[in-house]
């Protein structure tokens, strides 16, 4: 595949096999996300080449030249089995089948819908794949890129503490340390983070056209690339939300949100919607996860109660000896913390004999039982 290191017109992508599988099919045995992102220029032109493909993308055609006549010939069918009782418009479909000059107007017209529905359907897709690509490039940390293809949501430990529940369909870059004064990483779909507090080095989620900071809080971010908006939901802590400058002709003001309030970003017109009660929104209700809705607050609460609301927060499994910790009780609030932490202090309160092991969605713990 070194040969599309010298693509340099959309006819080269276009006329490549594999590239087409992957942009219709979701194929990537090329690697050719990978290979998108390692260049800004070629994200653009990869772009547009993925744009024009899909707007292409018409049934039963030739992916080489598209035929006129025949997308023509299918559409009159449908039309005239639909309205055969319309004399009036079997009347007019004939005029215009047989005026050859005619028909090349309405199969033109007829292909710039098509364009245009693809298009549409695409664009905020594409726009966002080149903005993803094109920060992740400009970061010198050296990123892990993790993508959840699964059914299931996925739990991601930063070094520094932090937790983010990833969802299917989506993608999250961040550096295995973080080195300098800021921790930053690269949202494309959803996530709730969990953040460790750190006040030396602020918390940065680039997210497409917005970027979200804070010290230490808990939110979710919905950015899915096909999506028309974007959407930051706080539940504890305090973020502040403003445009990726250098991506987006955007608001340069920064949104402070609180608990229990979001923001609402359409890509459309460019413009932001505060939510000051999240309560009040379908939208944001409707698309809530089980992790937003649970407290965190415990009263003289069973540990084994308090590690099956994790699990139903979290998705994810936690062994641990029930028989030992039967009679463990515990009063204390994790609701700001991350999941590492919240773990961490169950342990420090049964004692120093109970440690805990995680390793991706399972979670082992190990006990003599509470003090």
């Amino acid at each position: 595949m070194n040969e599309r290191n010298n693509f340099t017109e959309l006819e080269d992508f276009l006329s490549n096999e594999s590239f087409r599988q992957w942009v219709r099919y979701n194929n990537d045995e090329q690697k050719w996300e990978e290979w998108t992102l390692e260049n800004s220029e070629r994200a653009k032109l990869v772009q547009e080449a993925r744009a024009l493909l899909l707007a292409m993308k018409v049934q039963k055609a030739d992916e080489k030249a598209l035929n006129v006549n025949s997308a023509l010939n299918t559409t009159w069918s449908k039309i005239k089995t639909k309205e055969n009782n319309d004399r009036k418009v079997r009347k007019l479909i004939s005029k215009i089948f047989y005026n050859r000059t005619l028909k090349i107007a309405v199969a033109a017209s007829i292909f710039g819908i098509l364009v245009g529905s693809f298009y549409h359907r695409n664009i905020y897709k594409d726009s966002s794949l080149t903005i993803y690509s094109s920060s992740i490039i400009e970061n010198d940390e050296g990123l892990v890129q993790q993508t959840n293809n699964s059914k299931n949501a996925q739990i991601i430990t930063l070094s520094d503490g932090s937790s983010v529940l990833l969802q299917p369909k989506s993608k999250l870059s961040y550096p295995k340390t973080f080195l300098n004064n800021e921790r930053r990483v690269y949202l494309s779909g959803e996530g709730f983070f969990e953040i460790s507090k750190d006040s030396s080095r602020p918390f940065f989620v680039c997210a497409n056209e917005i970027v979200t900071k804070v010290v230490g809080t808990s939110f979710k971010i919905r950015a899915y690339n096909d999506q028309p908006n974007i959407e930051v939901v706080v539940r504890t802590g305090k973020v502040k939300i403003s445009s990726n400058e250098s991506k987006a002709q955007l608001n340069k003001d920064e949104i402070i949100l609180l608990p229990n309030q979001a923001l609402r970003f359409t890509r459309k017109k460019s413009t932001y919607e505060k939510i000051t009660d999240i309560t009040t929104d379908k939208s944001i209700l409707k698309n809530a996860n089980s992790i937003e809705q649970l407290s965190f607050n415990f009263s003289d609460t069973p540990i084994s109660q308090i590690l099956k609301t994790i699990e139903q927060a979290y998705l994810v499994e936690i062994d641990f000896p029930e028989e030992k910790l039967k009679n463990c009780h515990l009063t204390t609030s994790l609701n700001d913390e991350p999941l590492p932490e919240k773990l961490k202090i169950i342990c420090k309160s049964l004692g120093k004999n109970t440690s805990y092991q995680m390793n991706g969605n399972q979670i082992n713990i190990t006990s003599e039982g509470c003090n």
